[in-house]
C-alpha cells in the first residue's frame, strides 16, 4: 500500500470498493486524466525554482512526485511504482503538476533521436519501473 494512507485506510485491506476510495480522494473525483499525451515512457522533469515555491499547497503525493523529478526526470511507470498508484491515477496527478507549470513531459524517443542514440540507462529505468507494477 502507498506510504500515503493513513492507518485507517491501510486496516480496510484491498478488498475492492475500499481500495479505491484514496484513489478518488486523491484525485478530487477525477476518474481519467486531462491530457492524452501521457504514455508509460513519457518523461517528466521538475521545474526547480517552481517546485520549490510550490510547497505545502501540495498534496503529498504531488510533493512525492516533485521531489523525486527533482533529483532525477522519471518516467510515468516508475512515477506509479514509486507512488504504489494506478497508472491512471498517476496520470491525473501528472496533469494536475504539469498544468500548474510544475513538470514538463518529453517523449525519450524523441530525445533519443535528437541526441543521436538511444539511452540505455533511461531504457533500463523504464524496464525496471514497469517490472515493479
Amino acid at each position: 500500500m502507498s506510504p500515503h494512507w493513513s492507518e485507517a485506510e491501510r486496516e480496510l485491506g484491498d478488498d475492492g470498493a475500499d481500495s479505491m476510495v484514496r484513489p478518488y480522494t486523491i484525485t478530487r473525483g477525477r476518474t481519467a486524466p486531462e491530457r492524452d499525451d501521457l504514455t508509460l515512457i513519457t518523461v517528466l522533469s521538475a521545474v526547480p525554482q517552481a517546485a520549490e515555491q510550490a510547497g505545502r499547497r501540495l498534496q503529498p503525493e504531488h510533493r512525492t512526485i516533485l521531489a523525486r523529478c527533482l533529483r532525477q526526470p522519471a518516467a510515468v511507470a516508475e512515477l506509479a511504482a514509486d507512488l504504489d498508484l494506478p497508472v491512471s491515477v498517476t496520470k491525473i496527478l501528472l496533469g494536475d503538476l504539469i498544468a500548474q507549470g510544475l513538470l514538463v513531459a518529453r517523449a525519450p524517443i524523441a530525445v533519443a533521436r535528437a541526441s543521436g542514440g538511444v539511452d540505455l540507462g533511461l531504457l533500463t529505468a523504464v524496464r525496471e519501473g514497469l517490472r515493479r507494477l
